[in-house]
């Protein structure tokens, strides 16, 4: 009888380790960013045993090759129906994973390598319903602050508008990460490859978080709670992104009837394009927004507002004068059944 190969056993060991504790470590990694990780992974590890036959006695660092990795895409697009955009998730999940086997063992180093070198899929310019000031202001009139509930939503909301910051990083805000007091009130988010940075408080936002820490939050002193945490699991969970784009929804469903610019399918990052578009109309510095927004260089911020030639001359023409400066720039061990199972990977179904 065929033995498992060693390196089979190594691979089901370090994509324990990664998922159980490597991704659940990242500060800025949100519950569904570890399912996207696990899913995708998934899904190659399916593509290996349904279309290469691999299975436990057979997985190894070769499977992981440059031309398995680009015919698993186009898999990925012609029996899975995923976007371009979804092949480029699964594969920067794939390409994450593979990094840490190859910081593990240099033995899956090629791999790693091979993988930084399939070319992701083009996209369609994904354009963001815009947000005007109108609408801000309309949204902000629904939630009853007279209750908990309504205190909490106004806050989240004005917060997230406020600062610009993306849906995560507001919802993993501890609490030992705001200062309102002082002369430079300001919140730290953890954001996009675990990187720290300040943002400024105004005053309504300091108003209202102090408010709703003194009279909706149970435990407004312990620094390593969190400022909006999950109702049913605690203090130390956060609330989902996918709640709060639910309760946008309804209150963009009432605003609606007093602003007609509310979109109905009102999402959390309209808060945060919205208020890069404001600062931008208010004079504001690229590079400023850019370093607030969290992007490493004004391109991305340029790319972000898919604003055109005319408004791009106009937004860099507020560098001008400016002193150049850079900106921050279960695993388990199985004698029979299926690859999944041995890797202790979700069977997926056969609709993606």
């Amino acid at each position: 009888m065929k033995k498992i190969n060693p390196q089979a056993l190594l691979i089901a060991k370090y994509l324990n380790e990664w998922l159980e504790y490597h991704v659940p470590s990242i500060k800025a990694c949100s519950p569904h960013t570890k399912r996207n990780y696990e899913t995708s992974v998934a899904l190659y590890v399916m593509f290996l045993r349904s279309v290469k036959q691999i299975s436990p006695k057979t997985l190894s660092a070769q499977c992981f090759s440059l031309e398995n990795m680009n015919e698993w895409i186009l898999w990925l697009k012609e029996h899975r129906s995923c976007s371009p955009a979804t092949c480029n998730v699964r594969l920067s999940a794939l390409r994450a994973f593979l990094k840490y086997m190859a910081d593990k063992d240099i033995a899956f180093m090629t791999s790693y390598l091979q993988a930084e070198t399939v070319p992701n899929q083009k996209t369609p310019k994904r354009k963001v319903v815009g947000l005007s000031k109108m609408a801000v202001n309309a949204l902000f009139t629904v939630p009853n602050q007279r209750t908990t509930r309504g205190l909490r939503d106004y806050t989240l909301m004005l917060t997230l508008y406020s600062t610009a910051v993306r849906i995560n990083e507001l919802l993993s805000l501890k609490i030992g990460n705001i200062f309102t007091d002082g002369p430079k009130p300001r919140i730290i988010v953890i954001g996009k490859g675990r990187k720290k940075r300040p943002i400024p408080l105004l005053a309504k936002p300091v108003q209202y978080i102090k408010q709703y820490l003194a009279e909706c939050h149970p435990n407004p002193n312990n620094p390593d709670a969190l400022l909006f945490y999950s109702k049913s699991r605690g203090i130390y969970v956060p609330m989902s992104a996918e709640n709060v784009n639910k309760l946008l929804k309804r209150y963009a469903a009432i605003a609606k009837k007093i602003c007609k610019e509310v979109p109905l399918n009102l999402h959390a990052h309209q808060f945060r394009h919205a208020k890069a578009s404001h600062w931008l109309e208010n004079g504001m510095n690229i590079a400023q927004i850019s370093y607030l927004l969290g992007h490493e260089c004004i391109q991305t911020t340029m790319v972000y507002w898919d604003i055109t030639t005319e408004q791009e001359s106009k937004a860099l023409e507020t560098l001008e004068n400016e002193d150049q400066r850079k900106l921050q720039k279960k695993w388990k061990m199985a004698n029979k059944g299926g690859l999944e199972e041995f890797l202790g990977l979700p069977l997926i179904g056969a609709a993606d």
